[in-house]
């Protein structure tokens, strides 16, 4: 059984075009290293699947909080559409351990990058529906989705991670989050950002993006997470 079948079977898909679910595993890296034996590259269903992902989670969120005005929907969508909250999504059917990457992605970590991860995610979700069809895509991503769009957060805390971030230090007396670009890499159609942020000089968080907003968002999010220390000045 292929890679592409087991990982179906994992999500309790059955598929009629297992190529589909085989090149949305397959990054960029490992068909660079293997031309002659590639079904190509995922970053064409990772561009439908970020559509299909966005409309799945959207009417989702419309029918379950129908009291949110635009803006708390979109909020909502934002938060579970981000690098991060795909990268969530992806953890939570292995994905990264299915994915076929070159040895240098494989070797630096990337069966754990957020980044690569929500891409791949966005690929897979593009296969399904080009597989299956629409009911059968938005199904399994909302039903995958299910705690993240049935969360009912109080409006302040759908605010962008960068903005809670900079509330957080604002309330503890602190210095203005500073984000600076340490890596930029890629062709100009598919740039890659690495950006840390930091708190009174000392770095607080790091992410990816592609772009700059991406990974300054990416950044923050990371950030949050050791809140409690800046918000007691540690």
């Amino acid at each position: 059984m292929g890679e592409a079948a087991v990982f179906a079977a994992r999500l309790g898909l059955s598929l009629r075009d297992s190529g589909l679910l085989e090149q949305a595993l397959t990054h960029s890296s490992w068909v660079h290293e293997h031309p002659a034996g590639s079904p190509g590259h995922n970053e064409r269903l990772e561009l439908l699947g970020d559509a299909v992902v966005n409309l799945a989670i959207a009417t989702a969120l419309h029918d379950r909080h129908p009291l949110d005005d635009e803006g708390i929907l979109s909020a909502r969508r934002a938060a579970i559409v981000s690098a991060p909250g795909l990268a969530r999504l992806a953890a939570r059917i292995d994905l990264g351990s299915h994915m076929r990457l070159g040895q240098g992605e494989e070797r630096s970590g990337g069966r754990m990058r957020p980044l690569l991860l929500a891409s791949g995610f966005e690929a897979v979700a593009g296969a399904v529906y080009l597989d299956l069809g629409w009911d059968v895509a938005r199904d399994w991503i909302i039903g995958l989705a299910n705690p993240e769009i049935a969360e009912d957060q109080a409006p302040g805390a759908l605010k962008s991670p960068k903005s809670r971030l900079q509330e957080l230090t604002q309330r503890s007396g602190r210095g203005r989050p500073v984000y600076d670009v340490v890596e930029a890499s890629g062709p100009d159609h598919r740039r890659q950002f690495v950006v840390t942020v930091s708190v009174d000089g000392q770095v607080r968080g790091q992410g990816e993006g592609a772009s700059r907003q991406a990974a300054e968002t990416a950044a923050a999010d990371r950030a949050i997470h050791d809140g409690d220390a800046i918000e007691a000045g540690g």
